[in-house]
């Protein structure tokens, strides 16, 4: 039970402060801390209480941490900056595939793509607990759908897990490496396929070159954690992928060579 509780608090406690209070606190203590007054409030009102006028029916606000957010290891959603977005929970289209005979599995999971990508849009990134409590579904149904569209369509949706690199979402690191050095694909190319910018895929190829030196040199994986700065989860994850490359030395050794630590 304890253990149930404490996931629950995890997933869906950050939402308690995705409200306009909640941004408000956010945006003085990120942005204005010596500066306050009713302009910066007035400015917040508008974003976050926008008028009625301008929402379409099946469509609502949400409040999505900004995707330029730099996200670290145990920092709270209250020390985030926040944006909010305007989703379209159901469409009109929705009810024509019902009547069509479209499964109402497959609506969902239209529904699941399509608000991840509404967010990104707007500079805003939501997980998979954001989703769940929109769509009336579980976190662990809606990382379902959205990993079944990546395999299908070969490119990963903007989830927050994704895009600031946290959560069980770390295996796009893993294929990002992989598309760049053994598949040949360039840079920019990898970067549109997954929604990552240039400087994220070059920092992913920087850990992948220190975890590979590192496993040269014969650290094991708590050693190579703790020298690189990173989780051992994701070590694994690059160790398993120098495995994959084992059988092509020529690319490991063009990486080694072409991509300098920084």
């Amino acid at each position: 039970m304890k253990q149930r509780i404490e996931l629950g608090l995890s997933t869906y406690g950050p939402m308690q402060h995705k409200t306009f209070e909640g941004a408000l606190d956010s945006f003085f203590a990120n942005e204005v801390p010596q500066i306050g007054g009713s302009r910066t409030l007035q400015e917040l009102v508008g974003r976050f209480y926008p008028q009625t006028s301008h929402l379409r029916q099946g469509q609502i606000q949400w409040t999505a941490v900004h995707k330029l957010e730099r996200a670290s290891y145990g920092k709270r959603i209250t020390q985030s900056r926040l944006t909010p977005v305007i989703l379209d929970i159901v469409q009109s289209q929705d009810a024509l595939d019902r009547a069509g005979g479209k499964r109402l599995r497959e609506i969902k999971q239209d529904a699941v793509v399509r608000l991840f990508q509404q967010a990104y849009q707007q500079d805003g990134v939501l997980t998979n607990g954001d989703l769940a409590v929109l769509l009336k579904i579980s976190p662990s149904t809606v990382s379902h759908y959205a990993r079944e569209w990546e395999k299908t369509n070969g490119r990963y949706l903007p989830r927050r897990g994704v895009i600031h690199d946290i959560g069980p979402t770390l295996t796009h690191k893993r294929q990002i490496v992989r598309m760049i050095v053994l598949d040949g694909r360039k840079v920019e190319d990898v970067c549109r396929a997954t929604d990552h910018s240039p400087e994220a895929a070059h920092r992913y190829l920087k850990g992948f070159k220190q975890v590979l030196l590192c496993h040269q040199k014969g650290f094991g994986v708590a050693e190579i954690a703790y020298a690189v700065k990173m989780s051992q989860r994701l070590v694994r994850e690059y160790l398993d992928l120098v495995q994959e490359l084992a059988h092509n030395n020529t690319a490991l050794e063009a990486l080694l060579r072409e991509t300098p630590l920084q």
